[in-house]
């Protein structure tokens, strides 16, 4: 049985953890996640799900702030583990970790050398991808680019957003390092190094990429807000104050760019640089995520054709 430890923080990783738990071939000692954090308007404390996978099978949990240096680290060093399996963790893994080790592997959410970092599906999804996809890599020092032991993709969709690719891809992930794993430690399977010529970047989503720019052609609008759907949320400005948009769809229309160019008592449209989207499901400042038609018979109900947004 290989001993393994076990390093991830969203749903994403937890779901390719239960995996590995269920699969007798593989002994978790420990698992290693991401600090539990304050999150939503009330700020309550919230562990995170790979957590609540380690409390319900009773494993061993660690927290570090930053796992370098940490007695966290130190008693994980004390496991005798053969291997490493991160997936998702948020942290870089110190060098002197992965010397101990005879492995350690990484489920990453794309199809590499595109889109190494922290945003990977949320990229894809920004730049109009066709498909998405999982690769097994190698761990090494310089953020995702180890060599290359299996990959896996499943086509974008016109309904996907941030939150459907990634758990399409945990299932996807989950699957193929529970296939690839027995080749790759047997030696059956080897890593093939990543084309330098070929890498793309994915670094977490900045605040002011969150911002629509409405001269923009509909379809890259489109794409930007389900890129960003669940988090971090694209938006715009109405009146001067954000107005979060979740979710829109392309229509045919035409007027200045942020421009209101139809209104009904359930469904807005918006004119964009190139064609025109339906706004679907809005979150106006200080208030809850809404249908666009339950927006409108309440605080939208003075706009009028000729306003603008990004404003």
């Amino acid at each position: 049985m290989t001993k393994l430890i076990f390093m991830g923080t969203p749903t994403f990783s937890a779901t390719v953890l239960e995996g590995l738990l269920a699969d007798d071939r593989y002994q978790v000692l420990a698992v290693v996640t991401q600090p539990d954090r304050l999150v939503g308007r009330k700020k309550e404390l919230k562990e995170t799900p790979v957590k609540e996978v380690a409390r319900r099978y009773d494993l061993p949990c660690y927290q570090p702030e930053k796992l370098s240096g940490s007695k966290e680290m130190a008693d994980l060093m004390n496991l005798g583990a053969d291997g490493i399996i991160t997936a998702a963790f948020g942290q870089f893994l110190p060098e002197k970790l992965l010397q101990l080790v005879s492995f350690s592997v990484n489920v990453h959410a794309s199809l590499l050398p595109k889109y190494r970092g922290g945003a990977p599906i949320h990229y894809a999804l920004i730049n109009g991808e066709k498909e998405v996809g999982i690769t097994i890599m190698e761990m090494v020092k310089k953020m995702d680019a180890g060599d290359m032991i299996s990959k896996a993709s499943i086509p974008i969709l016109d309904e996907d957003n941030v939150g459907t690719l990634f758990d399409k891809l945990a299932v996807v992930g989950r699957d193929l390092l529970l296939k690839t794993l027995p080749a790759y430690l047997s030696g059956d399977l080897k890593p093939e190094p990543q084309d330098e010529s070929q890498v793309s970047f994915a670094p977490n989503i900045k605040p002011e990429e969150e911002i629509l720019d409405w001269n923009k052609p509909a379809r890259n609008l489109f794409n930007q807000v389900r890129g960003m759907n669940p988090w971090p949320v694209a938006h715009t400005f109405l009146a001067g104050q954000r107005f979060k948009i979740h979710q829109v769809t392309v229509v045919d229309g035409q007027g200045q760019p942020g421009q209101i160019i139809e209104k009904t008592k359930k469904s807005l449209v918006v004119a964009t640089g190139q064609g025109a989207i339906s706004l679907v499901t809005v979150q106006p400042a200080g208030k809850p995520k809404m249908l666009i038609s339950d927006f409108l018979n309440g605080l939208g109900r003075d706009l009028k054709v000729g306003d603008y947004f990004g404003k």
